[in-house]
């Protein structure tokens, strides 16, 4: 198993075939789903099939979302971290996506905060990545807070599958000057 990143209260890894349970918790629950403009998940097959995917990544690219594991009760949290977008998004290609996603029960806890930090570590130290960027439904105000917390800085609104998004970039420089702060 490998891990990406550590913080003091979580472990970032690699997703494994036995987070199988764990997502479906998250990714089945509606209110999880109700920025993302799609339906939750209806079975545990889905997740398998995800969880393929996000390891393929990991072949093909480099690199692909991370379990989020709590370190004092080893319960699968949620997932976060990086993201190689290589298909067109807001007339970008090729770029680096920041992404979280949160079991309920972990909201409003810094976790994602917390996890997103962990993740643009890792973007700008180990990948060497010169920018990074980040969308949120323009109406998600927990996610909006947390990419603005974190030193992401607003670019522009645009429309993603009929959904008005909230468009944020951070640059090696200004992410360096933000992880001083903290």
């Amino acid at each position: 198993m490998k891990i990406f990143a550590e913080t003091e209260r979580l472990i970032l890894r690699e997703f494994l075939p036995s987070d199988v349970e764990g997502f479906f918790a998250l990714d089945s629950d509606p209110e999880v789903h109700r920025y993302l403009g799609s339906t939750p998940i209806q079975n545990r097959e889905q997740i398998v099939g995800a969880i393929e995917f996000i390891r393929q990544q990991y072949l093909d690219n480099g690199i692909g979302r991370w379990a989020i594991i709590d370190k004092n009760t080893n319960d699968f949290i949620g997932w976060a971290g990086l993201k190689l977008i290589r298909e067109s998004t807001n007339k970008h290609i090729n770029y680096y996506d920041l992404g979280y996603r949160l079991r309920r029960e972990y909201w409003r806890q810094g976790i994602a905060t917390e996890a997103a930090f962990a993740s643009l570590d890792y973007a700008f130290d180990i990948l060497h990545a010169s920018e990074v960027y980040a969308m949120a439904n323009c109406e998600n105000t927990g996610s909006n807070k947390v990419l603005t917390r974190i030193g992401l800085t607003l670019i522009e609104t645009f429309v993603l599958h009929e959904t008005k998004c909230n468009w944020y970039k951070i640059d090696s420089a200004t992410f360096e000057s933000k992880r001083k702060d903290r």
